[in-house]
């Protein structure tokens, strides 16, 4: 289940419609159909012979929690397709949808938690989230929960759908309630009803937190594909972030997992879209001076996306005569190390990254996290209280635990059968698929579909490395990976930590397992070398760079001996005349066209 890409100004809507255009190679927008963007938790559906047999969590996207127990409870969820006479039922179909609880709902449920003296939910989601994963399902029964249906994510080859909106029909004559939709044909119309939704948002039943866009025609969809994080083909435009008041007290630093120093703002506690905050993010030096933000100003609080809380801009008139101007320490607050800042860069970085308690503590918690190696029973304050007692100091000594079984067994909260469970998660952990262990390195800009986008293309680390070492432009050939990403990885490799860690967690039996990418049919393009130039009719060249791709085909940007087919499209030029010196097989567009079909 992939992410949305976010839009929040009329500018990046309309940069949404012309990349659309540009893969596309047409000068209109196509239809787009939006939805209400509601606030709260997703969720898989999968029927079989029209009956429910799953329900599962989005999860980190890849792997979610199975609830099918809970979903049963849900009363907007059918348990059997409804079919009209004569319509053709699929033998398979996973539905997905957001799970969510109304505003009046809400408060209802929170003050009837407060007579019991259980406890009160902090906003909707959060509500909606803890209901679905209670472990008794009878709890699940008596929480309010209701269900959206928004799109059908794969149906078995007996039923298609031309359009998004023949999905949505088709879902509620199955008997689900659907998400609000209206379909527009131009940019302007989007907006224009953004606009409206802004001021209306707050007379719905439920939260919403934006609207979403996506492309009405399915074919469409299948050209547009995907990136590394999110479809080309929908975009999330969300609404302006809510802002309050309050005072601030005081600025803290705070080192992250890559040593950049984040100014962290200390604040009267206020509640912000349904939330109390104290702590909210000052972002960098360069932020707090552009906006003069200073110790004792009330400030203007919003959170981002409606999820990360920020400091906005000081109220000058409120000012008090002794704000304090506040100056970024240049050691780090941690480890003392003198603290660098890179030209071009905004952020102050600490570079002590193999002693520095901050980095080290940060890097072992994402590694054995969900979106790392994801071993059980050593959550961030087993780690904290590990590297307290001495036990580990970095991310290879986690694989040691072992050697201290006896002083684990005597930790608060460890006896000898979670010592053992983890322990044994330990052990099952050291044999990991290369995505996984890429993800869990912590390399800036690389998470796990950008990791699963470079396990598929190059299967084992040592030609990984090998080609992020010796061969950059092989690397950013792939479509979802950019030149940043690139660059990224070039760095991480480059350092002298990066092949000590390597080498430490080989030597305790870490072993990257080879990657076999999802098998793809036999087609001419499986395995070739494929070259394009020139200007096609019938799409474009990063259009025919994706289905390309797909079918298992390396697209390179140079013609040599190995390229097996250059594809000339009108006025190719130099590639095509090297191809016919080398005698490379040379495919116009229509033959092009006939082997893709």
């Amino acid at each position: 289940m992939l992410s949305l890409s976010n839009g929040f100004s009329e500018d990046d809507i309309r940069d949404f419609s012309d990349k659309i255009c540009r893969f596309l190679g047409v000068s209109e927008t196509t239809e787009i159909v939006c939805e209400p963007k509601v606030d709260g938790v997703s969720l898989s559906l999968v029927y079989e012979d029209g009956k429910l047999v799953r329900g599962v969590t989005r999860g980190d996207g890849v792997t979610g929690e199975n609830i099918t127990e809970n979903v049963r409870t849900l009363r907007d969820i059918p348990m059997e397709l409804e079919v009209k006479k004569g319509e053709i039922l699929p033998q398979k179909v996973e539905i997905r949808g957001e799970v969510y609880i109304t505003r009046i709902n809400f408060e209802a449920m929170n003050a009837k938690q407060a007579e019991v003296g259980d406890k009160i939910f902090a906003n909707a989601r959060n509500a909606a989230a803890g209901s679905l994963r209670q472990l008794d399902s009878t709890i699940t029964a008596q929480r309010p929960l209701e269900f959206f249906a928004y799109a059908l994510a794969s149906v078995s080859d007996d039923l298609s759908f031309e359009t998004h909106t023949d999905e949505l029909h088709a879902l509620q004559r199955w008997g689900f309630v659907t998400v609000p939709f209206k379909a527009f044909g131009s940019v302007d119309g989007l907006l224009e009803n953004y606009n409206g939704m802004v001021e209306k948002r707050f007379e719905l039943p439920y939260a919403i937190d934006g609207l979403v866009y996506k492309v009405n025609d399915k074919n469409l969809q299948k050209r547009l594909g995907e990136v590394a994080r999110s479809p080309r083909w929908a975009i999330a435009h969300k609404f302006p972030a809510e802002q309050v008041t309050t005072v601030l007290e005081g600025i803290d630093v705070q080192v992250g997992r890559t040593g950049v120093v984040t100014p962290v703002a200390r604040l009267q506690p206020v509640e912000v879209g349904g939330v109390t905050v104290s702590n909210a993010t000052l972002h960098n030096e360069d932020y707090i001076a552009e906006r003069d933000i200073r110790v004792g100003d009330t400030v203007f609080i919003e959170r981002a996306g409606d999820v990360i809380p920020k400091v906005v801009k000081p109220v000058l008139e409120k000012r008090p005569e002794k704000a304090d101007i506040f100056s970024f320490p240049r050691e780090c607050p941690v480890c003392n190390s003198n603290l660098v800042r890179l030209e071009g860069e905004a952020a102050w970085r600490c570079v002590n990254h193999l002693s520095c308690r901050a980095q080290v503590e940060a890097q072992i918690i994402y590694f054995v996290g969900k979106h790392g190696m994801d071993i059980d029973g050593l959550g961030q304050k087993q780690v904290q209280k590990f590297l307290e007692d001495g036990l580990i100091k970095t991310v290879v000594d986690v694989f040691n635990l072992k050697d201290h079984a006896e002083q684990l067994k005597g930790q608060e909260g460890f006896g000898e059968k979670s010592v053992t469970n983890l322990l044994e998660s330990i052990e099952r952990a050291k044999q990991v698929e290369l995505p996984r262990f890429l993800a869990a390195l912590g390399i800036p800009l690389v998470g796990y579909e950008v990791a699963r986008l470079l396990a598929n293309r190059y299967g084992t680390l040592e030609i990984l490395q090998s080609a992020i070492l010796d061969k950059p432009d092989d690397v950013e050939s792939i479509d979802g990976i950019g030149s940043r990403i690139v660059e990224s990885l070039q760095v991480f490799w480059q350092e002298p930590h990066t092949q000590e860690l390597l080498k430490g967690l080989l030597t305790v039996g870490v072993t990257v397992m080879p990657y076999e990418a999802p098998q793809v049919a036999d087609n001419p393009f499986l395995g070739k070398i494929v070259v394009l130039t020139g200007t096609m009719e019938n799409m474009t060249r990063d259009e025919a760079k994706v289905r390309l791709q797909s079918l298992g085909a390396k697209v390179s940007g140079s013609v040599s001996s190995k390229t097996d087919y250059v594809v000339a499209g009108a006025a190719a030029g130099s590639k095509l005349k090297k191809a016919q010196e080398l005698g490379v097989a040379v495919l116009d567009e229509a033959a092009f066209l006939e082997k893709l079909s």
